[in-house]
């Protein structure tokens, strides 16, 4: 395993018969988990699969960078103007088991991590919707600015970058943070032989009415149709579910 930079904390959390070692805090991108297994499943992946997705990537972001940036800067400054943060950064695991920074436009308030600890251990309905879902529903959390951005998916923007910089792919399974792995169940493997995704099966089918290990599932069964055409197809369903503004 190589550190890319001074790490501050380790966490071991075990899957089945593997051990992943965590390093937290201060960290861009380690990997996480052995080889063996995912260069198994990323052998048998197709022309597309290894060069055609890129290149669709690549395709579709580049030219609308002209368009992203603006937008991006525009959210980011009625943000400020909210007094809310500008910005949100998280550690996700990726593909092969790399862990990278994945950004977002704030949408909630300062105090945000705090503020869960405290709902979830008073109330327990929400703590069982968290449990199931990884998500609330109705989260006090969200700023007004941000509740526009979840449901627009506005929000998800700045992961374009992501996307350049080859940590993500326009479409994949959602990224997953590193204390769900656990949560994930049996697919792992072909969760870690993909890029995580902006958009993806799960995101523009079941996306908000799902059970974590539900969303597994769709994960693996999007990686079984993996094509150009169910590419296409995802980034057409996208296109109608921003339009119908279901995030949050």
């Amino acid at each position: 395993m190589r550190p890319e930079c001074q790490v501050t904390c380790v966490r071991l959390v075990r899957v089945n018969t593997m051990t992943i070692t965590f390093q937290h805090k201060k960290m861009e991108a380690t990997e996480v988990v052995a080889k063996d297994s995912y260069d198994q499943l990323g052998s048998s992946a197709g022309f597309y699969a290894r060069y055609g997705k890129r290149a669709l990537d690549l395709a579709i972001v580049l030219p609308s960078l002209p368009i992203i940036i603006p937008i991006v800067l525009l959210c980011a400054l009625a943000n400020l103007a909210s007094r809310n943060p500008v910005f949100y950064t998280q550690l996700r695991l990726g593909q092969h088991g790399r862990v990278f920074r994945i950004w977002k436009l704030s949408t909630m308030r300062p105090n945000a991590e705090k503020m869960l600890q405290d709902l979830l251990a008073n109330d327990p309905a929400l703590a069982r919707e968290w449990e199931t879902t990884q998500k609330l529903k109705d989260d006090p959390r969200v700023t007004r600015l941000g509740d526009f951005l979840r449901r627009t998916s506005l929000d998800e923007i700045p992961q374009l970058f992501n996307v350049l910089k080859g940590d993500m792919s326009l479409l994949g399974p959602r990224p997953m943070m590193l204390n769900q792995i656990e949560l994930y169940g049996p697919t792992l493997d072909i969760y870690l032989s993909m890029k995580p995704g902006i958009s993806g099966k799960w995101q523009v089918s079941e996306r908000n009415n799902v059970h974590f290990r539900r969303r597994a599932q769709i994960d693996a069964e999007y990686a079984s149709e993996l094509s150009l055409a169910s590419d296409l197809k995802l980034v057409w369903e996208t296109i109608r579910t921003l339009i119908r503004s279901t995030g949050y």
